[in-house]
């Protein structure tokens, strides 16, 4: 038994439920990333709006195989020794974004800390098979930390995503219990490094509320961000994977991700998500255009 599983299980409000996924889309999404041999992160991650994203067919590519080299605390993805790297696999993504027709694609990745460039030639090959077979679908990558990779971001940025996005995931007095391979500020050099390398690119982060935070230190998150010029800022609810995973211990009320959504726009973000069901891909391709818009509203001034 785990520290975690001793604490006492807080009952999921009303505003938290979904359905379950019945529609015939949903399925049609399913067959093709199981058809594709593919991972995607809205199943291996157990998200809550896998019914919605996928009847839409929407779905988050996740590259690099489906066992991380990390054990953060908050993710239901399997920890372990990873497989080798199927170099086939940004072909069959390419492919996939093609077949379901995307406007605009998320591709994200598991932790590779045991490859020299973490990950980082793999998710360039994916995002030049994306343009190559889908050429007008924009990309946004969601990457691992890079963590001691020289080099690695340089590697992403060169491919040119649209969107550039790493997670801080939750403040950074929890970092050692949440996320404890992680470095607060090392994230927060990558996102501002990107910003450095191509100002076009836009860049993006999120965080977890309900891990036993203040809101001071979400307020302070928040600076963090708009200091390294971060564009889009998502806030979502932590819901507990399994009982061996860090404990819920607040659900944070609507009107509350209202008020982090206002100070957020109010620090200058140009996008802003905070909803308890907002995770990092929900509704991204919707948030894209208004992202872009934002822009250009922003430059006519």
């Amino acid at each position: 038994m785990t520290v975690f599983e001793t604490q006492v299980k807080l009952q999921k409000p009303e505003w938290i439920r979904v359905k379950a996924p019945i529609s015939a889309a949903y399925h049609e999404t399913a067959k093709l990333i199981k058809d594709h041999k593919l991972h995607t992160v809205c199943a291996e991650a157990a998200c809550p709006n896998i019914g919605e994203c996928w009847s839409k067919k929407h779905a988050t590519m996740m590259i690099l195989g489906d066992i991380c080299t990390r054990a953060c605390a908050f993710c239901n993805i399997k920890t372990g020794r990873p497989d080798l790297l199927d170099p086939h696999e940004p072909e069959r993504v390419g492919h996939a974004v093609a077949k379901l027709g995307l406007s605009h694609v998320v591709i994200t990745s598991v932790d590779r800390d045991d490859l020299d460039d973490g990950g980082a030639n793999h998710f360039a090959e994916v995002i030049n098979q994306i343009r190559l077979q889908a050429p007008l679908t924009t990309i946004e990558v969601l990457t691992p930390d890079f963590l001691r990779k020289e080099g690695a971001l340089e590697i992403v940025v060169r491919a040119k995503p649209d969107v550039y996005n790493h997670n801080l995931e939750t403040v950074p007095r929890l970092y050692g219990s949440v996320r404890p391979g992680a470095r607060y500020f090392h994230s927060l050099r990558l996102l501002d490094k990107v910003k450095q390398l191509d100002p076009t690119i836009f860049t993006k982060s999120g965080i977890m509320v309900g891990l036993g935070e203040t809101k001071p230190e979400v307020h302070q998150v928040m600076d963090d961000l708009r200091a390294t010029n971060v564009d889009f800022m998502t806030i979502g609810q932590y819901l507990q994977p399994t009982p061996k995973h860090h404990p819920v211990m607040d659900f944070i009320k609507p009107d509350e991700f209202d008020s982090y959504a206002s100070m957020a726009r109010g620090k200058g973000f140009l996008m802003v998500a905070a909803t308890p069901l907002t995770r990092s891909s929900y509704h991204a391709g919707a948030d894209f255009e208004k992202l872009r818009n934002a822009r250009a509203a922003q430059l006519k001034q």
